[in-house]
């Protein structure tokens, strides 16, 4: 007999799959509808067609990869990876005020998105299994 994999904690698994969800609509949503995309890219962004349909690629990618268990840390920390790199355009939404399809959002919306994004990064690690923290105490403390 083989050993036995861990059984993986039913939220774990459930919030996995909600955010690979949430990474496969908005893979979608890059590629269908690039324009809020590219109007929230920076300026100092190069071919920002190509990065944005490229992100999108990513982001479905990584929702796959999530669903695969040979893939699932990977995926992780690729997702991790990308929610970093795209924060600056959350940013250059905020501060430069940009609008989508002639609507400009306010505070209400880009201070809690801001405030997301570690949030976001540590969700695909956790998702992911690529860590435990902060709810696993290693064995050799108290």
């Amino acid at each position: 007999m083989g050993a036995s994999k861990p059984k993986q904690s039913p939220v774990r698994t459930v919030l996995r799959w909600l955010l690979a969800l949430a990474y496969s609509y908005a893979g979608y949503r890059h590629l269908a509808t690039p324009a809020p995309f590219l109007a929230i890219t920076p300026d100092w962004v190069p071919q920002p067609a190509f990065v944005v349909a490229a992100t999108g690629v990513a982001e479905l990618a990584g929702a796959l990869g999530l669903m695969l268990p040979q893939t699932r840390k990977a995926a992780g920390w690729g997702l991790a990876l990308y929610a970093l790199c795209v924060w600056p355009a959350n940013f250059h939404h905020a501060l430069a005020n940009v609008a989508i399809n002639g609507e400009t959002l306010g505070w209400w919306y880009h201070g809690p998105r801001l405030a997301a994004q570690p949030l976001i990064i540590w969700w695909a690690l956790w998702a992911s299994g690529a860590t435990d923290w902060p709810f696993r105490r290693r064995p050799d403390l108290p």
